[in-house]
């Protein structure tokens, strides 16, 4: 029999540390880089003496009228104006499109702006921003990360960036979109993202996750907002944690699927709300799974925001796509927007909208094709 000796097992012990140590600092860069690749923004001053500034859109190109399938783009949200009659798709980065029938595009457009006093800082990553209509008014809720603020420091993981949602306004669809104000609308040290808004009886609420990277097991929660969406009107409150579903994969279990990342932990991503024509309320939220990303849904047995919430045993999509939205078009028809991408590991290629028509008829939501 052959007997490891004491000096075998400490080198064997130190390898795999020092093996865990270079995981984590390629990690970090491999994070860093694609993050500013993908939702990096250069931006131009708009006002000098006021301090705003113009965000221009990651991945910019000439102005022009383009296919929905020549468009890349993480995290698509589509506002369906009743009063232009027209379409506005942003995505991660900053760029806005407008489409009169879905199917060619206009753009890309700049609309947004920041106050570069704020939080948000001079140059900022912009993630998942999405826009609403509320009480005559256009809405962007749009998550911010602010490379050069740390806020906190994860054993074993890395240094946490101020990541956080913000509401800014506008009166028109496709912008200039200001900040309301400079406040935190949620605990400066969280790192949070992926922001929506939801009105349940009368009252607005700011739904959003807190980030897996900082706690572990990503969580949804929401937090009342002030009428005007100025600021929280109280305090936030968990709804579920990713691993409450039995569909999400650690990041760590999953190797070359997410794209090398070697933590512990289950991702959360992209809450949306929706209610069936049998008043069942639902939600859309992503993760990771057994083909990369994925998209999944929740429905709250109560009917509400505080739930309970109850998970569907599979994911609504389970073929590297997701962070999906539900929208009505001009002609009534519920589709289902999200981003897609190639289930080839070695070269899974860019991120790209879809369209999908839903059926809402029953008490849970299907997906019953490619749109158009």
């Amino acid at each position: 029999m052959f007997v490891k000796s004491k000096k075998f097992k400490y080198k064997a012990l130190e390898n795999i540390k020092r093996k865990r140590q270079i995981r984590k600092i390629s990690f970090g860069l491999l994070v860093s880089f694609t993050l500013c690749l993908i939702a990096c923004n250069r931006t131009k001053q708009d006002n000098p003496a006021n301090g705003y500034k113009l965000l221009i859109g990651w991945g910019t190109r000439p102005p022009g009228i383009v296919p929905l399938d020549s468009l890349i783009m993480s995290d698509p949200f589509v506002l369906a104006d009743e009063a232009t009659q027209m379409y506005y798709l942003t995505g991660s980065g900053g760029n806005l499109w407008k489409s009169a029938d879905l199917k060619m595009w206009e753009g890309p457009y700049n609309y947004i702006e920041i106050d570069t006093a704020s939080w948000i800082g001079t140059q900022p990553m912009i993630w998942a921003p999405e826009l609403h209509k509320y009480k005559n008014k256009y809405y962007c809720i749009a998550t911010f990360t602010n490379t050069q603020l740390i806020v906190d420091t994860v054993p074993d993981r890395y240094d946490v960036q101020r990541r956080s949602p913000h509401i800014l306004v506008s009166d028109r669809p496709e912008g200039p979109y200001r900040p309301i104000n400079k406040n935190f609308y949620l605990p400066e040290k969280w790192s949070t993202l992926d922001g929506t808004l939801w009105v349940e009886d009368g009252k607005p609420y700011l739904v959003f996750c807190h980030d897996w990277m900082q706690i572990i097991d990503g969580i949804v929660k929401y937090v009342e907002l002030a009428p005007d969406l100025s600021g929280p009107a109280g305090e936030p409150t968990a709804m579920f944690k990713a691993s409450d579903a039995s569909w999400p994969r650690e990041m760590s279990s999953i190797g070359e699927l997410t794209y090398g990342m070697p933590l512990d932990g289950y991702v959360i991503d992209g809450p949306f709300f929706f209610r069936t024509e049998t008043n069942q309320l639902g939600m859309l939220w992503a993760s990771w799974s057994d083909k990369r990303y994925a998209q999944g849904v929740a429905y709250s047995v109560s009917g509400k925001l505080s739930g309970p919430w109850v998970q569907t045993d599979k994911p609504l999509n389970p073929d590297n796509s997701g962070h999906a939205m539900l929208f009505r078009t001009f002609e009534g028809k519920i589709l289902l927007s999200m981003h897609t991408q190639s289930l080839n590991p070695e070269n899974p290629g860019p991120r790209k909208p879809v369209f999908f028509e839903a059926d809402l008829s029953g008490n849970e939501l299907k997906i019953l094709g490619k749109y158009p």
